[in-house]
């Protein structure tokens, strides 16, 4: 059996965002958020289609939501490129999808719950070993909760989940265990098949029930994906070794910002205008620009 790559676009929504993913969803969400509790009951997929194919493949990540029984929202993102300022785009998204939820006159009274639940295929956060993060308002001093603490970030970051098939336990084991390493099996490990929902994650995942034309394009973005990550590794090692020839006094502003338009002119040929701007810092007319005199 081959199964597609859970960490791409397509294949994240197919699995976990589309109409046959509700019962998948739930038990995924309560794994993660919930510590596998089953305190999600009902939930309802907002938007349960699958991408379009986009011209330049330039979408590397993808939202799925979901409101709840409750009306609290869910956010879930898989995210496989650690591009500058993503922490600030998590923030972001969660509070533009909290404030976003009033209309004109509306009293704040019907705001619900956003929880944010993000799955890296990166280290976010160096100073802790856990792979499930979770952040809410909390007071300084005291350390209690804010009383309307509305806004829940939940981060899941893969390369940090260790366990072997024989070490998994908990549902968020399993769960993260299919997420990182679906690509790789070629049978459904048995300690996970007996679980219902999984097992049938499994099914949407075999490449056998695809297309041709879907698993060609499910190749190509993840072809796409693959050259955005070596495009930035190199960027970066070339700005390090660039850096370090030319010394100290490259670290003011002027320098940094020659440095930042050298790296984008080495993606130009391989990256969107948008992503190099989130690599590099520059704005994305900085770089259109830089791609106009390059033409």
């Amino acid at each position: 059996m081959i199964f597609i790559n859970p960490k791409t676009d397509y294949a994240f929504k197919k699995i976990f965002g589309s109409s046959e993913s509700k019962e998948i969803l739930i038990s995924f969400l309560n794994a993660l958020i919930y510590e596998g509790n089953p305190t999600i009951q009902d939930l309802e997929i907002i938007n349960p289609n699958l991408p379009p194919k986009l011209e330049g493949l330039k979408d590397s990540y993808l939202d799925v939501k979901a409101k709840l029984s409750d009306g609290t929202l869910v956010i879930i993102e898989m995210q496989v490129l650690n591009v500058q300022s993503f922490g600030k785009r998590v923030l972001y998204n969660a509070a533009k999808t909290y404030a976003f939820q009033l209309e004109a006159a509306q009293g704040y009274r019907l705001l619900k719950p956003v929880i944010a639940l993000t799955i890296t295929d990166f280290e976010m956060f160096s100073n802790s070993p856990e792979f499930i993060s979770r952040f809410v308002f909390k007071e300084v001093k005291k350390n209690f909760t804010y009383p309307e603490n509305d806004l829940d970030l939940v981060f899941v970051e893969l390369p940090k989940f260790t366990k072997g098939q024989e070490e998994l336990e908990s549902l968020a084991d399993k769960w993260i265990y299919f997420m990182k390493n679906a690509r790789s099996l070629t049978s459904v490990p048995e300690t996970m098949d007996s679980i219902p929902e999984i097992h049938e994650a499994f099914n949407i995942a075999n490449q056998a029930s695809l297309s041709r034309e879907e698993v060609e394009d499910l190749d190509r973005r993840e072809q796409f994906i693959y050259d955005q990550q070596g495009a930035i590794i190199k960027a970066v090692q070339d700005g390090i070794e660039q850096g370090i020839e030319q010394g100290i006094e490259q670290g003011i502003e002027q320098g940094m910002r020659e440095k930042a338009i050298a790296i984008a002119r080495q993606l130009l040929s391989q990256l969107d205008n948008a992503t190099i701007s989130q690599v590099t810092g520059l704005s994305v007319e900085d770089v259109q620009n830089l791609r106009s005199t390059n033409s």
